[in-house]
């Protein structure tokens, strides 16, 4: 498969404790109408460090038979455990993923070597492709170049979600490697492609994704004053989604227009009432987009 264009990082709805599948459902038709390229369950943004495993399993099965083959889904399967990575990655494959999102180890913070073994173990036993997923604001390590370089050499790893909030990364990642980029940040999805991302992975696809699909579309298309005038339309609501740890706001940007309950799961909870404030006025200011 391809890895570009506007893809949504998906919020798991929660009712009463349990997955919310009618709303999931409803979320994902929603996604598809608005021109999304792909779905990825069970990212950070579907609250995954708190889903049971039989929850994961469940979320990718069930956004699997959502989607019904309109995008490819590309299921969250990262762990800190290269076993347990491994396990949801044959389980998101198993269910009808197309590819696996795999994070860098959060907590136990390996060497660049235990990071090599990691995602090669992890390529060597998937039977579908691997994006890498860099983000060592959450994960306090970070890929270096030379490690991107080396996995790259892997014909199962075929994409990285760079989230370092370095976009000279793309530069330096492109030059090196056969790797797609995708931007892990909506922010920074306009300077990214100018630079040779191929796309974003994006929280706020879930809330506006028409307006994402048209702000990459401009990009592709080197329609640049558009997309500035488009990112800057949207931008105040890019920084409010971030106000509070996602997902958060975007689940409460998401309940404010009666998609789905404003449930979280602990140790995630309700935004403070000041931040609810900031996000409501954000939403207000461009609600034109949000459809």
């Amino acid at each position: 498969m391809e890895f570009r264009g506007n893809i949504v990082a998906l919020v798991t709805p929660l009712r009463n404790g349990s997955v919310d599948a009618p709303a999931l459902q409803r979320l994902i038709d929603r996604v598809i109408a608005g021109g999304v390229a792909a779905v990825v369950p069970c990212g950070t943004t579907g609250e995954s460090p708190t889903l049971s495993h039989d929850e994961h399993d469940e979320v990718v099965a069930l956004t699997v038979q959502a989607v019904r083959g309109r995008v490819p889904v590309i299921a969250g399967t990262g762990s800190n455990s290269t076993a347990e990575a491994i396990r949801l990655t044959r389980a998101a494959a198993r269910a009808g993923a197309k590819a696996a999102l795999s994070v860098n180890p959060y907590y136990n913070r390996p060497s660049q070597a235990g990071l090599v073994r990691h995602f090669l173990t992890i390529a060597e036993a998937s039977e579908i492709p691997i994006v890498l997923y860099n983000i060592p604001g959450r994960c306090a390590v970070e890929l270096t170049l030379e490690t991107i370089v080396e996995l790259a050499r892997h014909p199962n790893v075929r994409a990285i979600k760079e989230a370092t909030g370095n976009v000279e990364n793309v530069t330096r990642i492109r030059a090196a490697t056969p790797l797609a980029v995708l931007s892990g940040d909506d922010s920074l999805t306009l300077p990214m492609m100018a630079l040779g991302a191929c796309g974003v992975v994006s929280v706020l696809a879930n809330l506006a994704p028409a307006a994402m699909t048209r702000l990459v579309g401009h990009i592709v298309h080197g329609e640049l004053p558009a997309a500035r005038e488009l990112h800057d339309r949207l931008h105040p609501v890019m920084k409010a989604l971030f106000v509070e740890t996602n997902p958060v706001p975007i689940k409460t940007a998401l309940a404010h227009l009666g998609l789905m309950a404003e449930e979280f799961r602990l140790p995630l909870c309700a935004l403070r009432e000041e931040n609810r404030r900031i996000l409501l006025a954000a939403l207000d200011a461009a609600r034109g987009e949000l459809h």
